[in-house]
């Protein structure tokens, strides 16, 4: 699988990045069954939160016994100081690590919630502390909806960010506005060579009243072919890696999409959004 530098933390990420929200609900057997496959993938990169449901507690003792394997990336949704430090080191304890490669502000999703997250008390404060005691070494941010890119072109230019992480796929690029946003962004990242992972690479379009197939929380494109388009269209971007979705049956298609990635471009990147009027917008 195709590796690439994860902005100026020097890390050679593989594309396909694990996303443990597919821990949410899982028996213990049944997250060792993925890790063991996780690790025949030559994934090194683990994306993980609080919020995951039994994440942390399944990853626990995979961590213990492989952590040089990975390069590990946690999040915090606190949005004060004190919450957010006792929440990094719970974290800490459940993953049984000594320290994370990467720590976020986790679904930062609006202008007032940056203010929150960086003013005075606020849960950066928390994380530069943290790395300041060998913690952690680097310092994210994570976010949804369409406002994400111009929230994050606002949060680097607030404070020195080692990466971020949000929604890109080509249903989203025919919002013109977005698209702007998110280019602009992924330019100022080479810039200052700042990490960008991306999420939502898949995503089809809301649940709606339908029934749900996955444990994903947007209907996600499922059929092999689909997942191809999706992921060489978001890895033709300039980023990092994409973070595989909250499913464990969806998992070795989107592996195998990322080890089968082929360069798609501006012509067939454009002839794929002209699609999307098939598609709903996962956000309105």
């Amino acid at each position: 699988m195709e590796k690439r530098r994860f902005g100026r933390t020097g890390h050679e990420s593989t594309v396909a990045i694990f996303g443990a929200a597919a821990f949410f609900e899982i028996s213990q057997d049944k997250a060792d069954e993925v890790m063991e496959y996780v690790l025949s993938t030559e994934i090194n990169h683990i994306d993980v939160a609080p919020s995951y449901g039994d994440a942390e507690i399944r990853l626990g003792p995979w961590l213990a016994n492989n952590r040089e394997r990975f390069f590990l990336g946690c999040k915090t949704q606190e949005r004060t100081k004190a919450a957010a430090a006792k929440e990094l080191r719970r974290s800490i304890e459940k993953l049984q690590v000594d320290r994370f490669d990467l720590f976020q502000l986790h679904a930062v999703t609006n202008m007032e919630e940056l203010d929150q997250v960086t003013a005075t008390g606020g849960a950066l404060e928390a994380i530069i502390e943290a790395k300041e005691e060998g913690l952690l070494d680097y310092i994210g941010i994570t976010g949804h909806g369409l406002e994400a890119p111009k929230v994050f072109l606002e949060a680097i230019d607030r404070f020195d960010f080692d990466s971020i992480l949000f929604p890109i796929n080509f249903i989203l690029y025919e919002n013109s506005e977005y698209r702007d946003d998110a280019q602009a962004l992924l330019q100022a990242c080479k810039q200052r060579d700042i990490g960008s992972m991306v999420i939502k690479h898949i995503a089809k379009s809301p649940w709606g009243d339908d029934e749900k197939t996955h444990t994903t929380w947007y209907r996600p494109f499922a059929e092999k072919n689909w997942i191809q388009k999706c992921v060489d269209f978001v890895l033709s971007q300039p980023i990092s890696g994409v973070c595989t979705p909250g499913d464990i049956t969806l998992l070795p298609l989107v592996v195998d999409a990322c080890q089968n990635f082929q360069l798609m471009n501006p012509v067939n990147q454009n002839e794929l959004i002209s699609k999307t009027h098939k598609f709903e917008p996962l956000f309105e």
